[in-house]
């Protein structure tokens, strides 16, 4: 561990330094409004008292590290506060840091002048200048943590009240649109006329919202990632959640007026587990709109096994081969209404070949390919068996 450097002083420059601590003190505030633009007016009301706190408790803080350096240094609370007042201003910690060098720089100036006055050898004056520099850079280090702390409670701030408001918006019952509009207002966000919500993994969520523009809304809501995506419709929009999308899944409920982002986020709640689950596409950007037919399926999955499991009971007998072909050959025939020539085209074959497995399928299915509910139906086992298949590949 590094040894402070004021702990290589003598007992006697403390006694030479302290009477200068009040000159130095006003010089130094002076050069702080000279020479810092951000400072740069009168030190009046919580701001100016805290600047001349700091100041002058450095300074004496200082001295009694020369006199009993195993006392510790205290009053770290005022370096931090000054840190956080920076960022409740509105600034970045470029101030501050500059009246910080502009402190050590004048009272090294002066210090090291009452020290040559008390013949200190050269020495003695190296470790003061060593001491006050690597003491003034604590002091800014305290300023520092200050300021991250005082940012990470803000941004801690800031996502409770996108939560808050994400979830008034996809709320059921809707909420007041005086509520909504306060909500807003108190984040920033312009409230657009036309939006899709979005459902992602929480672990994502991070990732994709920085790739979006600013005008995303993005939280945490009901145990997953949530983004209220404004204008999807708009031009180059599409493209940007596609590219935000590379390598993780992303479901966009269907695009409306604000009071239809409950059964947008619905919907993409449902795609999304439907991706993870394997009865969509595992990655990218999955519009519910393109797939309103599987998310059915999905959804009501215990009903579409057991019509599986009645209409397409013929091909059990069948070897695994000839089960997959005469699946495949059925939902040709359902799609196509029977036309051999589609058909074939469909399962790239010869028509001949079509006609022949169409014969063999209405030796299995009989009167099924001619009743319109059961082709509907065998259409929906068809394509259940196709998912579950893409599924466990």
């Amino acid at each position: 561990m590094e040894v402070e450097a004021w702990r290589a002083l003598p007992l006697r420059v403390a006694d030479v330094i302290e009477p200068e601590l009040d000159a130095t003190t006003a010089e130094i505030l002076a050069a702080i409004a000279r020479d810092v633009p951000g400072y740069a007016k009168p030190l009046e009301g919580a701001f100016g008292r805290g600047v001349r706190r700091g100041v002058s408790e450095a300074l004496s803080q200082f001295v009694a590290l020369i006199r009993d350096p195993d006392a510790g240094r205290g009053g770290r609370e005022v370096y931090v506060e000054l840190g956080r007042g920076e960022l409740r201003q509105g600034r970045t910690l470029d101030s501050l840091q500059a009246a910080y060098r502009v402190g050590a720089r004048v009272a090294w100036r002066r210090l090291s002048q009452a020290g040559r006055e008390a013949n200190l050898d050269a020495e003695v004056l190296g470790l003061l200048a060593e001491a006050i520099f690597a003491y003034i850079d604590e002091l800014s280090a305290d300023s520092v943590e200050g300021y991250a702390g005082a940012r990470a409670e803000l941004d801690d701030e800031r996502r409770r009240r996108t939560a808050e408001l994400a979830a008034l918006l996809v709320r059921e019952p809707p909420a007041e649109q005086a509520e909504i509009r306060s909500a807003a207002q108190i984040v920033g966000w312009a409230l657009p006329r036309r939006a899709a919500a979005l459902a992602l993994p929480e672990a994502s969520l991070g990732s994709i919202a920085r790739r979006l523009p600013a005008d995303s809304l993005a939280a945490v809501l009901d145990g997953g990632g949530c983004i209220l995506f404004p204008d999807p419709e708009g031009p180059g929009r599409r493209a940007l959640l596609e590219q935000a999308a590379a390598g993780s899944p992303l479901a966009m409920g269907p695009v409306g007026a604000l009071g239809d982002l409950p059964a947008s986020w619905a919907l993409a709640r449902t795609a999304l587990r439907a991706a993870q689950a394997g009865a969509l596409p595992a990655t990218g950007l999955v519009s519910v709109e393109d797939c309103l037919a599987d998310l059915l399926m999905f959804e009501g999955s215990a009903l579409v096994a057991r019509i599986a499991a009645r209409r397409l009971e013929p091909f059990e007998p069948l070897t695994e081969k000839a089960r997959e072909r005469m699946r495949e050959t059925a939902l040709a025939y359902v799609r196509h209404e029977g036309n051999a020539v589609a058909m074939a085209a469909a399962l790239h074959v010869h028509p001949q070949t079509a006609r022949y497995r169409t014969a063999r399928l209405r030796e299995l299915l009989g009167d099924q390919l001619e009743d319109p509910d059961a082709r509907f139906e065998l259409e929906i086992a068809l394509r259940h068996r196709g998912g579950a298949r893409a599924a466990s590949s």
